[in-house]
């Protein structure tokens, strides 16, 4: 879910049949190959057996937990005739289950964390501006709405109260939250491992230490001392910070970042515009995975309800990315019709 303005491809739940994924196209040759040397990815779209009752919307986010389950959030097609928003595969796609009817509509961030022997899910509706730590079968812990402790959100003088749209979140090492504010006022939020609040920085702009649109979130403990990194995406950077709230750096050199997800050292970064990101350990670009090139076939609108449409190998609109267990990574798309592609690792 966007502001922006971009074409996407489409996603083929609208048939009365399960949507099989990670098939041979329909002219039963090889799929398509995404990056060079030792990240190349085969390119499997569509992946996962969707329910005949479930028709993906715009699909946002995506997890895997310790057993290789993947989860998918979706906002929920309108043609839909189940509401539940969070889609849940094995490793090998078959259809696991599904719930959380409420995230219906604003259906967005998504991050899982195991604490002790036990995994939660973490969720950003924008529709309804809470943020919701579950139970993997869907059961609320605690929820958080707009943040009428901070300074930041008190009402104007006009006595209205500034806009909250959370978008995603990070958990540092202690269990403390970072919230993104990314349709919103544009600020972090910090709370503890209980949801209470503690504090706010950011803001809209584009100084150090300001945003524009902090869509995703991540706190980077790659080199063992904990950095916050904002996907600052109308600034078209990602911005780094203590965990204090205090600026220390911008990384450039991409268009319009949503997330990230890092495995071994490498990161993986959604870039809306087009293409999935991979970066190392000192933040240096090493791929981009699945952009057009000048001589390329041309996507359609992301709104398009013609799945058939979309360009094998490419991407639309890509939002949500993380790695599973072996190294693959799961995109999924900010296409009305949803869609998710497995990205399966061959070198």
């Amino acid at each position: 879910m966007s502001s922006t303005k971009l074409t996407r491809r489409t996603f083929a739940a609208g048939l009365g049949v399960p949507l099989i994924l990670g098939a041979q196209n329909k002219s039963g040759s090889a799929r398509p190959v995404a990056g060079t040397g030792d990240h190349t990815y085969e390119v499997i779209h569509d992946w996962g057996e969707v329910p005949a009752n479930i028709r993906y919307g715009n699909t946002h986010g995506v997890c895997e937990d310790s057993q290789g389950r993947i989860y998918i959030h979706h906002t929920v097609n309108a043609a839909s005739e189940s509401a539940d928003s969070m889609v849940v595969f094995d490793e090998k796609g078959k259809f696991v289950k599904s719930w959380g009817k409420e995230f219906k509509g604003g259906a967005h961030g998504l991050h899982i964390r195991k604490e002790g022997s036990t995994e939660f899910l973490y969720l950003c509706d924008t529709a309804r501006g809470v943020v919701v730590k579950a139970t993997l079968n869907g059961e609320t812990v605690w929820s958080n709405g707009y943040p009428e402790q901070s300074e930041a959100y008190k009402p104007g003088a006009d006595g209205k109260k500034p806009k909250w749209s959370p978008t995603n979140l990070a958990i540092a090492p202690n269990g403390d939250l970072y919230v993104a504010d990314g349709y919103g006022s544009y600020y972090i939020n910090h709370y503890n491992s209980r949801g209470e609040y503690l504090n706010t920085f950011g803001g809209r702009g584009s100084d150090p230490g300001l945003l524009k649109e902090p869509h995703g979130i991540w706190v980077d403990t790659r080199s063992g001392s904990p950095i916050l990194t904002v996907a600052d995406r109308r600034n078209n950077r990602l911005q780094r910070f203590t965990l204090d709230g205090r600026h220390i750096d911008f990384v450039t050199g991409f268009r319009l970042p949503c997330h990230f997800h890092e495995r071994h050292g490498l990161v993986v970064i959604p870039d809306l515009q087009g293409r999935v990101t991979l970066i190392d350990r000192d933040n240096r670009v090493v791929a981009h995975l699945g952009d057009a090139t000048p001589d390329s076939p041309k996507n359609p609108p992301r709104d398009t309800t013609d799945r058939a449409s979309f360009v094998p190998g490419q991407f639309v609109t890509p939002h949500g990315a993380g790695f599973d267990h072996e190294g693959n990574i799961f995109v999924v798309e900010w296409v009305e019709i949803g869609r998710v592609t497995k990205l399966r690792k061959v070198a």
